[in-house]
């Protein structure tokens, strides 16, 4: 039996990161007598899942962000500040920040989450911007709407079709769900605000380098989404691997060796890798901890380091298994649920760590996957004790309508959303086509 952990009259316990993970872990503890500094290097909480609603002008910043300080605002034990850790010092038990200053700990979870990875090309991320931060989706959301705008000035037929041509890469839930609305929004939503060209006619294509869409559900529900996609008028192209990007288009190379192909278009978004935050590695290098080629960090059953168990890493940034008991150990999937189930058991592993106590290893529990490709269409995959429940269709749209609004974060959101989509759903409308200015950012 472990000796109560006692570093004085509070235990200090330092979240870096705010994100699923990092809020959950921080709420585990509000009736805890330990003393929580949630540090982040933004001011807000993101519900990610709906951030390409923002990028695609379907709904306003705040309906899906909340400040970090009004969440805490009734935790006392908990102080929010705004700063980036850049290093973790295991050995004096400090993390180090950006502008110079360092904040102690007793007990550290690490939650930094993880960035967009362009597979060795970085230089691509000017012309195909990924989707993590409202940063992000803003720019995004100005390249798309202005691509409308410049191909209604544009005389040359080809470069105007350059313009309107607009190019998702990577065939998982955020690039089905960026095709799917982009496709909407050329459909349904701009057509009869222009006068020389025609919205509809947009070219929206889905490249995906694997052999289908959504590869994480059972190959019923990834047929479904290429036909639901398909019927909004996305093109999808499949074992399609991306071998160059510039400014004026990419490079396609097919599966089989067939020859490479060209994709003129000025709006390309990113959404086919993730890698890990840089801290991972860093954290790996101070506590001799291993990490995967995205920059994870493997972590032992109870989501802690070997050799500190006073360090634990959760959410995106971990490698972590699921130890169920009588079962082999199964990897666990870089999805919200995990992350916020993570954030719980590390914050209930710091409470039995000062009692004493031994730790618990990490079980996940997987309650499916959804994906929505447009209006009333989507896929879900559920598990139940009876097994699975998979559908697809209108019902499931509304399923994974309900089950999103009912996540968010504030009531204030929830019904922000709520009037936002039922207005969309009636009008075809999205209100928030706001840009800030027209200038190509450097």
């Amino acid at each position: 039996m472990p000796e109560p952990v006692n570093p004085g009259p509070r235990a200090r316990v330092l979240i870096v990161g705010c994100g699923f993970g990092g809020l959950e872990a921080a709420r585990a503890l509000h009736a805890a007598p330990v003393d929580i500094t949630v540090v982040d290097r933004a001011n807000h909480h993101l519900f990610q899942p709906l951030l390409y609603q923002v990028a695609t002008a379907g709904l306003s910043a705040p309906a899906i962000a909340a400040p970090v300080r009004f969440l805490f605002r009734k935790q006392a034990n908990v102080t929010s500040l705004l700063g980036e850790v850049v290093a973790i010092d295991a050995a004096q038990r400090g993390a180090l920040l950006r502008d110079g200053g360092s904040l102690p700990y007793d007990h550290l979870i690490v939650a930094a989450g993880a960035t967009h990875s362009y597979f060795g090309h970085d230089e691509w991320a000017v012309h195909a911007p990924g989707l993590k931060t409202l940063d992000d989706a803003f720019e995004i959301r100005r390249r798309l709407l202005l691509a409308f705008e410049e191909a209604e000035k544009e005389t040359d037929a080809a470069r105007r079709d350059a313009w309107l041509t607009f190019v998702v890469i990577g065939g998982g839930p955020t690039g089905v769900e960026m095709a799917g609305t982009m496709a909407e929004i050329a459909r349904k939503t701009l057509p009869g605000e222009f006068r020389r060209i025609d919205p509809s006619r947009a070219r929206i294509v889905l490249v995906e380098g694997g052999p289908r869409v959504l590869q994480a559900m059972p190959e019923s529900l990834s047929a479904s989404a290429r036909k639901q996609l398909e019927g909004l008028g996305v093109e999808v192209q499949l074992d399609a691997r991306v071998v160059a990007i510039d400014a004026e288009g990419l490079e396609v190379q097919p599966a089989g060796g067939a020859a490479a192909y060209r994709i003129p278009a000025k709006c390309i978004v990113w959404a086919a890798g993730v890698a890990a935050s840089p801290l991972g590695r860093q954290l790996a290098e101070a506590t001799g901890a291993v990490v995967d080629r995205a920059g994870r960090v493997q972590v032992q059953a109870d989501l802690s380091l070997a050799g500190h168990p006073e360090i634990s890493v959760v959410g995106d940034l971990a490698t972590a298994q699921s130890h169920a008991p009588g079962r082999e150990p199964k990897p666990v999937p870089g999805v919200s649920p995990a992350a916020k189930q993570m954030g719980r058991l590390a914050a209930a592993n710091i409470l039995r760590r000062l009692r004493g106590e031994s730790t618990q290893a990490f079980r996940y529990r997987d309650y499916g996957n959804l994906a929505t490709i447009g209006r009333n269409s989507a896929v879900v995959d559920l598990t139940s004790p009876v097994g699975p429940v998979r559908f697809s269709g209108l019902f499931a749209w509304l399923f994974w309508l309900f089950a999103h609004i009912y996540f968010l974060i504030g009531f204030r959101n929830r019904l922000v959303v709520l009037f936002d989509w039922a207005s969309a759903y009636w009008s075809a409308q999205r209100y928030a086509r706001v840009v800030a200015d027209i200038e190509e950012r450097s």
